[in-house]
């Protein structure tokens, strides 16, 4: 039941009374079968950006750095499925509705294996090591290979078992490189906050429509949670925390409605650097590839 502020004093009433509202009308839109949308002509020679998945879903939530400059700066953007989900059941499935979603957005895909690769956790990499070596190995390949100028891979302390065991994979790939191999490492969050963000990135009215859209091609998963209709609530709240975690304490926050918080770093000498000191916000009208200068 939706109450009209002219039935109660608080004036932030039909503030709530809407959002309440679209939110419940958002759970019937359509789900996937959207057309794809308008992807920038790439140069043969486009920078690359590598976004390592743990599961199928991850690459619409939290891409949306990666879709700005796959659209402002015309980067080649990439998702590379490190697992397709642990219900072998679903994994073709899931894959299926992983290429729709990266279709949709204008990302290229890499498959990791047949049905992605197996048990990817911090468990794995201390119980069985040749297993894990393997796996170190299907990601190294895929970095040598794509030489790409950024990477995007949960921070280590995300929560989820796949989400932390990625976070390892590639830092243990990125260790087994040569000394001479360069990229900028955005660490990613959605299970587990990162306690230490360095960057905002804001996001405009239609990115966050597109990502929301391009999870809705998660058929499978949507249906049973539709998660992507919260999409817009975790990023507004994300501009809450970044005010301080990233502005600095006390400082004014920007004016973003919103944003997804990062850390951003270097690899470089066969090591993780800091780009910069303290924070940084980026806002919609910047372009995305000023952070890679």
């Amino acid at each position: 039941m939706y109450i009209s502020a002219a039935d109660n004093m608080n004036s932030y009433l039909d503030f709530v009374s809407s959002l309440a509202k679209s939110t419940v009308e958002a759970k019937s839109l359509p789900m996937g079968n959207l057309p794809p949308c308008t992807r920038p002509q790439l140069a043969p020679d486009a920078p690359k950006a590598l976004f390592f998945a743990p599961h199928p879903d991850d690459e619409t939530i939290q891409g949306g750095l990666m879709l700005r400059l796959l659209r402002e700066a015309k980067w080649n953007a990439i998702n590379v499925a490190v697992t397709q989900g642990s219900k072998k059941e679903r994994q073709t499935e899931r894959y299926e509705e992983l290429t729709e979603a990266c279709g949709y957005l204008g990302f290229g895909l890499i498959q990791t294996a047949p049905n992605g690769l197996e048990k990817v956790t911090p468990k794995t990499r201390d119980t069985d090591p040749a297993l894990w070596s393997q796996m170190v190995k299907v990601i190294a390949d895929i970095l040598a290979q794509n030489q790409p100028r950024a990477i995007f891979f949960p921070h280590d302390a995300d929560w989820n078992g796949t989400h932390i065991g990625v976070h390892h994979l590639v830092v243990d790939a990125l260790r087994t490189l040569p000394a001479d191999f360069i990229t900028y490492c955005v660490e990613t969050e959605f299970w587990g906050q990162n306690d230490t963000p360095n960057l905002m990135v804001e996001y405009s009215e239609q990115d966050v429509a597109d990502l929301m859209a391009g999870t809705s091609f998660h058929v499978g998963e949507v249906k049973r949670n539709p998660y992507h209709i919260l999409i817009p609530a975790w990023m507004m709240d994300n501009v809450r925390r970044g005010a301080e975690l990233v502005g600095g304490q006390g400082g004014a926050a920007p004016g973003f409605v919103f944003g997804q918080l990062y850390r951003l770093r270097k690899w470089t000498g066969g090591k993780l650097e800091n780009v910069y000191e303290g924070g940084r916000n980026l806002s919609k009208d910047e372009n995305a590839a000023s952070l890679f200068q």
